[in-house]
């Protein structure tokens, strides 16, 4: 069946929908010693453990405010081993309460996955190349 018909199509969305800690998805991850909190956005979940982009818990008022105020900011992209794991939680609205995702948009006006998108390789060798050709010109 090819990538792109549309029973292709249907299987990725039934898969995502069945799998809802698939990449892209926006988490809270509770890890165990130390006890650590952290929100991002899951980049792998595999046997091993989480990679994710995102920033400790503790720091997510902070973070608003940062990017409100237009201050440049990378996120970090962390693995953690599956037996630190504890707990991952979507990061969806709780009743009355919005998720966390909601209230860094209300207080940033930008969409948190966007802002915590990791760079892919291509990126990162195009960064590179370009930071190595600068060094390269005379001042």
């Amino acid at each position: 069946m090819p990538k792109d018909s549309p029973e292709a199509v249907g299987f990725a969305k039934r898969a995502s929908s069945l799998n809802p800690f698939s990449t892209g998805a926006m988490v809270v991850v509770t890890l165990c010693n130390p006890r650590e909190k952290f929100w991002g956005m899951i980049l792998a979940l595999e046997p091993e453990g989480l990679g994710m982009s995102g920033i400790e818990l503790a720091s997510f008022e902070d973070l608003a405010v940062m990017v409100k105020e237009g201050e440049p900011f990378s996120p970090a992209v962390i693995f953690f081993p599956m037996h630190r794991i504890e707990r991952i939680e979507l990061d969806l609205p709780d009743g009355n309460l919005p998720s966390l995702s909601q209230r860094f948009s209300a207080k940033t006006g930008l969409e948190p996955s966007a802002l915590l998108k990791s760079p892919s390789a291509d990126e990162i060798r195009e960064n590179a190349q370009a930071a190595a050709s600068a060094d390269e010109e005379p001042a």
